[in-house]
């Protein structure tokens, strides 16, 4: 067992990552949390970060833009703790999560408390990754969750890539997750990642994965995955729903980008994927940038459950492909968080796929992740 500031010193001298002067104050942040967690306890220093943790807090927010580290920081205090004392979701899983114990508890009075309490015994620390709220139904619910789960003593470790005041931002019910959003600020210490560089854009490239030519696709990938074993053009089901594949082999499929982001997926089949597969092939993917439009939102459409006022009341931004892309963010989220291997095709350059669009915010972590999909040290964890 040993703190993530002596983790991640480890890693620099392994060559895997380069030290950062703007990663210091939340990584002492970390090891001042793993102390208090383990030990009720947290060690006097000068050291000049010590402020981080004054006053006493439930845990730790880091925000930044793609690549800047938060992800890593957070997996090095994940994997400092002993066994059972912490749980590590990407922020998909937590909600899918949530809503299936939700489920359980039919009839149940204040049933957020009761997970709460459950998962309480469980663990003392959970972190979760990619902190972002979109959905109202989703946001009640989440701040209730953490609310209890504040009161249940439990710690939170988080990344997102905006900070805490712009959760929510573009929502017409903004109004209704402010009482969480000063939750959070109350209870978490709020670091930003602000480092010049995407360390991604800066790794090496060990394996190509995205090509623009499919006939290179063919030889350097799909016949190395599926030889003389592959089953060529034939239904699987997720979810009770059809996904036409290219061809499948045990634990790999080839899909065209239609078939997978251009139906009615949802997360939660991209996590169902990524759990049967440990190779995945998307070709034939288009151009995804395109100039948003205005239409006038019917309320209860876009936002769950919870109403959103009166019908006609926001206008909301949209391109043509952006359900796809939405989609496709979804899907490289879910194989990322889950270690799976992917290869791309498409006839647009990497760099140019979506240079326009109402998510060029979320598509620029989608853009560093398969930058970060070809080296070495990510094919070592896989």
């Amino acid at each position: 067992m040993s703190l993530p500031s002596q983790e991640y010193k480890k890693c620099i001298a392994q060559g895997k990552i380069t030290f950062d002067d703007n990663q210091q104050a939340s990584l002492y942040a970390l090891d001042q949390l793993f102390n208090e967690i383990l030990f009720a306890d947290v060690p006097h220093s000068e050291d000049k970060n010590r402020a981080a943790l004054t006053p006493r807090k439930l845990g730790i927010y880091l925000w930044g833009q793609v690549g800047r580290g938060k992800t890593l920081l957070m997996n090095l205090f994940y994997q400092s703790l002993p066994n059972g004392v912490g749980a590590r979701l990407h922020f998909h899983h937590f909600m899918a999560n949530l809503h299936k114990a939700l489920n359980k508890m039919t009839g149940t009075s204040d049933p957020l408390k009761q997970i709460a309490k459950n998962m309480s015994q469980d663990v003392r620390v959970i972190c979760f990754d990619e902190f972002f709220v979109s959905d109202i139904a989703d946001a009640m619910l989440l701040g209730g969750l953490i609310d209890a789960l504040f009161d249940e003593g439990v710690y939170l470790v988080v990344t997102s890539n905006i900070p805490i005041e712009d959760l929510f931002q573009s929502q017409l019910q903004k109004e209704r997750f402010k009482p969480t959003i000063a939750l959070l600020n109350r209870n978490l210490h709020s670091f930003e990642l602000s480092g010049a560089v995407d360390f991604r854009y800066r790794l090496p490239i060990d394996q190509a994965i995205y090509f623009t030519k499919k006939d290179v696709l063919r030889e350097k990938i799909v016949l190395a995955l599926f030889q003389n074993s592959e089953k060529r053009e034939q239904d699987i089901f997720i979810h009770g729903r059809a996904i036409k594949t290219l061809s499948t082999s045990e634990d790999r499929a080839w899909f065209d980008f239609s078939s997978l982001c251009e139906g009615p997926r949802s997360s939660d089949d991209y996590m169902a994927l990524a759990e049967r597969y440990n190779h995945i092939v998307v070709s034939d993917i288009p151009k995804l940038s395109n100039e948003p439009f205005e239409h006038i939102k019917a309320r209860g459409v876009e936002d769950g459950a919870i109403g959103s006022g009166e019908t006609g009341a926001r206008k909301v931004y949209l391109g043509v492909n952006d359900d796809a892309v939405r989609r496709f963010i979804s899907l490289v989220d879910e194989c990322y968080d889950q270690r799976v291997l992917m290869y791309f095709h498409s006839e647009v350059p990497l760099d140019a796929l979506y240079c326009s669009g109402s998510l060029k915010f979320e598509f620029r972590r989608t853009l560093s992740r398969i930058m970060e999909m070809q080296t070495s040290a990510y094919l070592s964890m896989v």
